[in-house]
């Protein structure tokens, strides 16, 4: 949602930080350009104007003059005023209260309402292993509890039975009851909606407030309606008091103002983010990883949460020890493909990273094939047990043999055997390392042109690291230092595909066929 405002930042922050000096006349042009970019994106008026006010008023003072990088101060104020607009820090939905906990949840038609509760519902049994109940008080859409009911299976959430002809103070009164009887820990009520606000729909959810006293009223608003959604917000707040944002699509194509604008205009906090189709696709909002995205520092935090929620921690002991071992065969390798592709495949990951906003054209015109990773696997499934063990006895007759059954040519099988080899060679000098007692990634880091060893962190940045903010102060070689990519990573660039040293190129990197 956010690619055209991180397009247009990112070209503005850059020509500051390139300079050695920067005058007040610079940052007013920079914050200009600035203002324009946040309004096309359709960031309310009064916020970007007290934005660029905040910002300037910094950036022009004393730190900056006196700064021995003042571009890169300027960048660092930007950061700070853009997670201070979103909100400062990451507030979830609260549960600190005497089951069950009543959450009321409210919106206009369209919005994602019944969904979000469907995909919360979920969360908060897998996630927070709370016994959840939902409920469907709209009893004007056709079908509407149906649906509810249909995603209650889909999600594994209890859903309360349909009593056909009661009214929605009914159905609420009813499900908290259940609730209590039932010995459920959370009741979502999911209200009925409109196209547009009328005193009917506030008066009905106004209504089943005053029945549950609700210890969260979440608003679900689609992030795709843009300044619409801001008025929406305020209106429901002014009748209910509204406790939290839901915003839905945002992982759509719209300017994503609404998102920057909604907790600055109503002072509400954005606690959750539906960011897919999927039940497990919504996420906490948190403003500073969204910050960090929007200026392209990456988001390493969503990037160690997606391992933690994907690798089996387990097969991933085994893989380290055979690694450790300098073991690294085929099976290994397809292990490591499947990981990929549930992780999000190579964009998905690369999107994450520090410093890739800096090579994006580079990345758009490598074309990276994430069907690659598919007809990688084909290949290795297309072999025996044998042939994965030992690859040295793939000879031509076998290559065809495997090319025929996974419907791929020999020349992609020698290129995957290729990749194999290095990545293999690579895990022998980690485990020569570990053996040597230099620790297991010196090994590593000597592929990876660090000197040998195992790199050293500075104290700072493993204080931002903890706090989920852009290590700073590290050495050259890391991703990120320095504002961008160590200078080894795009070297491979200009062939179509980044390579990194030792490594021969990450797998589906290569030109689409």
């Amino acid at each position: 949602m956010f690619d055209a405002l991180q397009d247009r930042l990112g070209g503005i922050l850059d020509r500051l930080t390139r300079r050695g000096a920067l005058t007040e006349a610079d940052v007013s042009e920079a914050m200009r350009e600035v203002r324009r970019a946040l309004l096309e994106a359709d960031v309310a008026l009064e916020v970007a104007r007290t934005f660029i006010d905040n910002v300037k008023a910094r950036a022009v003072g004393f730190d900056v003059v006196k700064s021995v990088t003042p571009g890169q101060m300027v960048v660092k104020i930007v950061h700070d005023e853009l997670v201070k607009m979103l909100g400062s820090e990451a507030q979830g939905i609260s549960l600190a209260a005497s089951a069950p906990v009543p959450i009321l949840m409210v919106g206009l038609q369209g919005s994602g309402k019944t969904t979000s509760t469907a995909k919360i519902g979920r969360r908060l049994q897998t996630r927070e292993k709370r016994n959840v109940l939902m409920a469907s008080l709209d009893t004007r859409r056709p079908a509407a509890m149906e649906q509810l009911a249909t995603l209650g299976k889909q999600t594994e959430v209890a859903t309360l039975p349909i009593v056909p002809g009661q009214s929605a103070v009914q159905i609420a009164k009813r499900a908290m009851e259940a609730g209590r009887l039932g010995g459920y820990d959370v009741v979502l009520l999911d209200t009925a909606g409109r196209t547009t606000l009328d005193e009917a729909l506030m008066a009905e959810v106004v209504e089943v407030r005053q029945a549950t006293n609700p210890h969260e009223v979440l608003l679900v608003v689609d992030a795709l309606t843009g300044q619409d959604a801001v008025q929406t917000a305020r209106a429901f707040d002014g009748a209910l008091g509204v406790t939290g944002i839901v915003l839905t699509r945002l992982d759509g194509d719209g300017r994503g103002g609404a998102a920057l604008s909604m907790r600055a205009v109503t002072g509400k906090p954005i606690k959750l983010v539906g960011v897919g189709e999927k039940w497990d696709a919504v996420d906490e909002f948190d403003p500073q990883r969204v910050a960090n995205r929007i200026l392209g520092m990456g988001d390493v935090v969503a990037l160690v949460e997606k391992a933690a929620a994907e690798i089996d921690a387990e097969q991933a002991m085994k893989a380290a020890e055979r690694m450790r071992k300098g073991q690294f065969d085929l099976n290994d390798l397809k292990g490591q493909l499947v990981q990929m592709q549930k992780m999000g495949g190579m964009s998905g990951l690369m999107s994450l990273m520090p410093g890739v906003q800096n090579i994006k054209k580079q990345l758009a015109g490598a074309n990276l094939d994430e069907g690659m990773f598919k007809r990688q696997a084909a290949i290795i499934d297309s072999m025996t047990k044998e042939e994965r063990r030992n690859p040295d006895v793939l000879k031509a007759s076998r290559k065809k043999r495997i090319a025929a059954g996974s419907g791929t040519k020999v020349e992609e099988i020698n290129k995957l055997l290729k990749m194999h080899r290095q990545m293999a060679d690579m895990m022998k000098m980690m485990g020569k390392a570990g053996k040597s007692g230099r620790g297991p990634l010196a090994g590593l880091g000597a592929a990876l042109g660090l000197g040998g060893g195992q790199p050293q962190i500075p104290p700072e940045a493993l204080e931002d690291l903890k706090k989920g903010k852009m290590p700073q102060g590290l050495p050259p070689g890391f991703p990120g230092a320095g504002g961008g990519l160590p200078p080894t990573f795009p070297g491979g660039f200009g062939g179509g595909a980044p390579r990194l040293p030792g490594l021969g190129g990450f797998p589906g990197m290569g030109k689409k066929k």
